[in-house]
């Protein structure tokens, strides 16, 4: 499960006289994200934003879980945890702020990017080396790739 602005972005938003204009996503996050779903792993994003820059991203990507413009990101974690039938302990999720702390608290797995907000990083069990929008997702697709392998699956 992966928050947007912060962790597949670099937190910024580009604005213009219509609004947000656009975001920027990192390749290699794609790659990575392409290669755990290739794995079995089910890709999820839990946004309190909704843009089309997401959905774009996500449709190209082949992520089909996506949940956008979501004010309660702990209960929308919930329902898509019993939806498919996935152990809280099961999921792994990447935040970088103080909306993302429920969702690290319940997750077996808790990652905060590396230039996280402290509410983030006090509560995650590991911290990527690169920041959100920098590379972040495609490391965490590695280790959950590699603990997979150790795993023999």
């Amino acid at each position: 499960m992966l928050d947007v602005d912060g962790v597949l972005t670099d937190g910024r938003l580009h604005y213009g006289p219509e609004g947000e204009r656009d975001k920027v996503f990192h390749v290699r996050d794609g790659f990575g994200l392409r290669a755990v779903a290739a794995a079995g792993v089910t890709v999820a994003v839990i946004s309190g934003r909704d843009t089309p820059a997401v959905a774009q991203r996500c449709t190209e990507l082949g992520i089909r879980e996506v949940q956008q413009g979501v004010a309660d990101k702990a209960q929308a974690l919930e329902t898509l945890l019993a939806r498919l039938g996935i152990a809280a302990r099961e999921c792994a999720c990447v935040g970088d702020d103080t909306p993302d702390v429920p969702l690290l608290r319940r997750a077996g797995l808790a990652v905060a990017v590396a230039d996280a907000h402290p509410d983030a990083r006090r509560v995650a069990h590991r911290r990527t080396r690169l920041g959100g929008g920098a590379g972040a997702v495609r490391e965490v697709c590695d280790w959950l790739l590699a603990a997979r392998a150790r795993a023999g699956r």
